[in-house]
């Protein structure tokens, strides 16, 4: 299926995938979402890729919700059944993903920001779950990865309320890990992706893993989970380069084996 909705640029040892569709703020509908799973796919697969940043195109929006004309008349059934499955496409992806938003994140658009492990946002980004202003609620995410994200309280008024919310507000809440001047979140946003490029790869593969472990088992599951990568990275040449780079006083030359 040739590209409609997803730019992809590689600057290897990174590659950005632009959601583009400006006209429309970026909006989120099924076509979209299964194109940017297959693309994020591609690019999981790519050893020449060791990070992945998520934007959207132009300077108005990451991604400003759904597409609410595909979604008026759907029926409960089409809800029910849709396309949820390229959601779980791009959770599984395994390579450190980094959203760098600008402008608005809202709605499925908040939600798809969440999918990412690191969010990066200009100062002038807005964030929210307004589905509740259109008589629904969050179905991709918004009600579960934002109460383990900013917990309970902060959730239930952004869902609530459905009001937007600086990136200064979700920087002092944990949703946002960065904040930058105006029209240099995409830029921040690469200097870290290849930062984390640089670092062992099946390392990076593995504590992903294991943070993700985290919000879905006890405490007790996790860390023996976590204690089973640990040892299982001790089998690879990475760990062997990485620990001799460090006592030769070199930088490493990770092979991702």
């Amino acid at each position: 299926m040739p590209q409609q909705y997803i730019l992809v640029e590689r600057e290897e040892p990174i590659a950005t995938a632009i959601i583009n569709r400006p006209d429309k703020l970026n909006a989120l509908n099924w076509d979209l979402i299964a194109e940017l799973a297959a693309e994020l796919e591609k690019l999981d697969a790519d050893d020449a890729i060791g990070c992945i940043v998520l934007t959207g195109a132009g300077d108005r929006a990451f991604a400003a919700g759904a597409d609410i004309a595909e979604m008026s008349d759907a029926s409960t059934m089409r809800m029910a059944t849709g396309s949820f499955e390229n959601w779980d496409r791009i959770r599984r992806i395994h390579k450190p993903i980094i959203a760098a938003v600008g402008g608005f994140a809202l709605g499925g658009g908040n939600e798809l920001a969440m999918h990412a492990d690191i969010i990066i946002a200009s100062e002038k980004a807005k964030f929210g779950q307004p589905e509740i202003q259109l008589g629904i609620m969050p179905g991709a995410g918004g009600t579960q990865r934002l109460a383990h994200t900013v917990g309970k309280y902060k959730a239930m008024e952004m869902c609530l309320t459905g009001d937007q919310f600086t990136a200064q507000d979700m920087l002092a809440a944990g949703l946002v890990n960065k904040v930058v001047p105006e029209g240099q979140h995409l830029d921040a946003a690469k200097e870290m992706a290849r930062k984390i490029a640089s670092r062992g790869p099946l390392a990076a593969r593995m504590t992903k893993e294991a943070i993700l472990m985290a919000f879905e088992t006890p405490l007790q599951v996790g860390l023996q989970y976590e204690k089973r990568l640990f040892a299982m990275l001790f089998s690879t040449e990475d760990q062997k380069e990485g620990m001799r780079a460090f006592m030769e006083k070199r930088k490493a030359e990770f092979k991702g084996r």
